[in-house]
């Protein structure tokens, strides 16, 4: 699918991002994390994706009450970042932490 095509797709849809994610073992995923909708062709670490994600692991029950794995983003960039993510028991928030690529914006952006 191009570029073009994922954005048509979103905003047919009414999606404002999306998040590909595909596990290497239950510790560790990796992830992509377009936002076609509104020009963006990727961003290399999302940390609210990964919140958004553990939280989504959790109410399916996918992962324990109390646990911990990594997210790798930003690697078909050359801009590889590493999001750990921890899910407390009796927390209502995920907690997010990490490494990442500084971006420097373009002259357009303000």
């Amino acid at each position: 699918m191009t570029f073009d095509a994922l954005a048509n797709l979103m905003r047919d849809h009414g999606l404002i991002t999306v998040q590909l994610v595909w596990p290497e073992s239950k510790k560790r995923y990796h992830s992509r994390n377009p936002f076609a909708s509104s020009g963006v062709v990727e961003d290399p670490a999302t940390g609210a994706s990964a919140a958004a994600f553990g939280a989504y692991l959790r109410e399916l029950g996918f992962i324990a009450e109390n646990a911990s794995f990594t997210i790798i983003q930003g690697v078909d960039m050359g801009l590889p970042s590493e999001i750990n993510v921890n899910v407390i028991g009796g927390e209502p928030g995920i907690r997010v932490s990490g490494t990442a690529h500084r971006i420097e914006s373009s002259p357009d952006v303000r």
